[in-house]
Parts: C-alpha cells; structure tokens; sequence
C-alpha cells in the first residue's frame, strides 16, 4: 500500500542516521540517563558536523560516551527524541520495523487488539508518534518533525506486520491536527494518506458496539484508553440511576446500560457528541435507556443539587483541564470542583467514578484534589479501584509523559 503516494522498503539497511553528533554539558542529560527519552535544549554544549532540523544524529556525552541515536528539533525544548540506545542498533528501516513488530507482539498479550493503539510513542520507543488501530482502518498521529520523517517507514511495516496475522488494512487516515504541531515548526494536517474510504468505522468493545468517527471525532476518534476502566464499572451499575457526565460519544454511559443500569442520563457540552452517542445507543437497542442532555457540566451540577436529585452512581470523565505545568493550580480547582459538585449529588451509599487524563495533575495531586473535595461536602470515600490507562497505553518507567490517566472508583457515604 502506497503511504501518502510513495512505498517505504522496509527491508532496507540503509542508515537514516547523519554523522552529526550532539555533545551534552557536563552533569547534563539526567532524564536521559535515568532511562528517559527526552534531551532538552539547555542540555546540549555544541552540535558537531552538518545536519538538517529533523535529522537522526548521535547523542555523546560530555566526555563522548555514547548515549544513543535520536531526531532533533530545533523548534522545540525536547530538543532531542533518542530512538535507540545501544550503539549497534543502528536506525535502519529494517530497525524500525522490528520495533513495530515488538509492539504488536506486546499487545497481542494485553489486550483485545480488534481496536487498540498500537503505536504509543516513547513507550513504545517511536518518539512523536501514536497509531490507532479501529478494526481495519489506522490512524496516525505525527507530533515531531523527526516522527515525520520515519513515519513512512512506520506505517508500512506496520501493514506488513499486520498482514502476517491474517489482518488487512483497508486504510491510514492522519490526524495530525493538534496544535503542538506548531512548536516543531510543522503545520497541522488531517486527512487520507492512502485511497479515501468511509470514515465512519464500526468498532465493538466490550461487548458495545460503536461508530467511531476518525476524520471529525476528538484525538483519533475514540478513547481507547479507557476500555478496561469501562468494563470495572460494570459491577456497581446494576439496577442504578447513573450520572454520567463529559460523555462524549456515550461510551461510559452505555457500558452502565448494559450492565444493567435502570436510568442513565449522559451529559456533554458537544452537540455532535451527543449526536454521535444517541447514534451509538440506538445501535445497540439501549436508547431506551438512556437520555441524553446537550450541558456544561458545571452549570448542570449545582442545578440538579438544587432540585434534591441523587443518584445511584455519578461519573465524571472531563477532558484534560490542564495540558501545562504553568496552569495546574486552576486545574485543581476545576477538579475539586466537579468532585465536591458530584458528590453532592450520590445517595448515601452510592459511588462516584473520577478521572484525570492530564499527565499535568499527577497522581498524588489527584488525589489530595479529591480528598478535599470530600472534605467540603461532608462525604467520606472508601476506594473501590484506582486504575490507570489500558495496557495497549504502555506506562514506560522512567518516562513520566507516558503515565497520564489516573482513574477512580469510591463508594461515597454520609459522614458518619
């Protein structure tokens, strides 16, 4: 398959590497030496030999110990992604179709791999770029001036390796659409890199089919991440009244229908989000069950606290209210909000499903957010689960940017 109109040989031995080499400061490089990925730009004393922005080079410390092979930017503060760390690998296509390769493989034994992310950037030590897979269609994400460069390659083994398991791509579509684009000095772009092909994928996950929208739905489409914290809340929606709110295209709110929920009232600020979710229930014979209200949630909460409403279980999936470090302190307060807010609104006895995906609000932060807003509503929480991403969202240790859901179940009680 052709990507973006041209073939990638990855079987090719050919060194994508130039013979650049960037020398860091003395007692610099810590996040690399710690098993990280990231060089930043006050890290590097000196950049030797000729290359372009872009380029694949060598990192040497300061006293020229080799400490691996990466892409430069020099829009950005990662100033250097490392691709490989052992001297001997050099950045081959065939390199890279083994990394590929390793990454399906790994998810092979996760998780349900019928639709699942199959490439996760650093974690999957592919700097810059994230692919989605929805049954037979990819969707790729390029945030980095070198993943432009490699992602060719990528893609390719990536349909070939697909093929050995019998699985044949019938299309990539590129949403590289995000505005972080910008600091690499790279234009956002959406659209076909191979023949144009319905757009509108049919998915099943968890036994709920859907219809993941891949050219106008948030991210890539779907939030994969959340597929196995959807199954867990399965156990205490049985018979409930549930609330869930930040819906998106419904998948929470149809995960509590199916297992069983008597009442769910799912809430979004988006109208083509809850478009899209009517549209998911109705697919599955659930939209009896299930109501659905176009809302900003932190207007809709205290207005159902003031008409004495209570709910079996309340669910709170927002998107990331921080993507800075210079902005978390207003994120806390956004999500000490809608906690203290949630809780108000579950019977004694009830649970409160909360999420964080900002890598931003770190996981003690999160909770200490949460503990207080407990404390304000006079609600004591006894933890059911606390989650993280799905596993196909590999959490890569030593590289804290892969390490960004933080996900909990409480049952809420009346202080007592």
């Amino acid at each position: 398959m052709l990507i973006g109109n041209k073939s990638f040989d990855t079987s090719s031995q050919k060194d994508l590497a130039v013979s650049a080499k960037a020398v860091l400061k003395k007692r610099e490089g810590r996040t690399l030496k710690a098993g990280g990925l990231w060089v930043y730009d006050n890290e590097i004393d000196r950049i030797e030999g000729d290359f372009e922005n872009g380029d694949i080079l060598t990192v040497e410390d300061f006293d020229g110990y080799f400490m691996g092979y990466g892409f430069i930017s020099l829009s950005s503060k990662i100033r250097i992604r490392v691709l490989a760390r052992r001297k001997e690998d050099l950045i081959t296509p065939a390199f890279l179709k083994e990394r590929v390769r390793s990454s399906w493989e790994y998810r092979k034994h996760v998780i349900d791999t019928s639709s699942c992310r199959v490439i996760f950037g650093e974690a999957d030590f592919l700097p810059g770029l994230t692919v989605d897979k929805y049954e037979d269609v990819l969707v790729v994400e390029s945030l980095a001036l070198g993943s432009e460069r490699i992602k060719g390659y990528v893609l390719t083994a990536l349909e070939e390796v697909l093929a050995e398991d019998g699985i044949k791509v019938r299309g990539i579509y590129e949403r590289s659409d995000a505005k972080v684009r910008e600091k690499e000095g790279l234009e956002r772009f959406k659209g076909f890199l191979t023949e144009p092909f319905e757009t509108k994928v049919p998915i099943t996950e968890n036994g709920i089919r859907y219809i993941v929208d891949v050219e106008n739905g948030q991210k890539t489409g779907f939030f994969l991440d959340q597929k196995d914290n959807r199954r867990a809340i399965h156990k205490i929606c049985r018979g409930a009244d549930v609330l869930d709110c930040f819906t998106h295209t419904g998948s929470f709110g149809l995960n509590a229908a199916i297992a069983g929920a008597s009442h769910v009232l799912s809430v979004d600020a988006s109208d083509l989000a809850i478009e899209q979710a009517r549209e998911n229930a109705a697919l599955n014979g659930l939209d009896h069950l299930v109501d659905y209200q176009v809302a900003d949630v932190f207007e809709l909460l205290p207005a159902l606290a003031a008409r004495k409403k209570l709910y079996d279980v309340v669910i709170l999936d927002p998107p990331a209210f921080t993507k800075s470090r210079n902005s978390v302190k207003a994120a806390a307060r956004g999500y000490r909000e809608i906690n203290l807010r949630g809780m108000k609104l579950i019977k004694d006895g009830g649970f409160l499903v909360t999420c964080s995906c900002s890598h931003f609000m770190d996981p003690d932060l999160f909770a200490k957010t949460i503990a207080e807003a407990a404390r304000d509503a006079r609600k004591r929480l006894r933890q059911v689960e606390f989650r993280t991403q799905a596993p196909d969202h590999p959490i890569l240790w030593a590289s804290d940017e892969s390490y960004y859901l933080k996900f909990y179940i409480f049952q809420v009680t009346d202080e007592k």
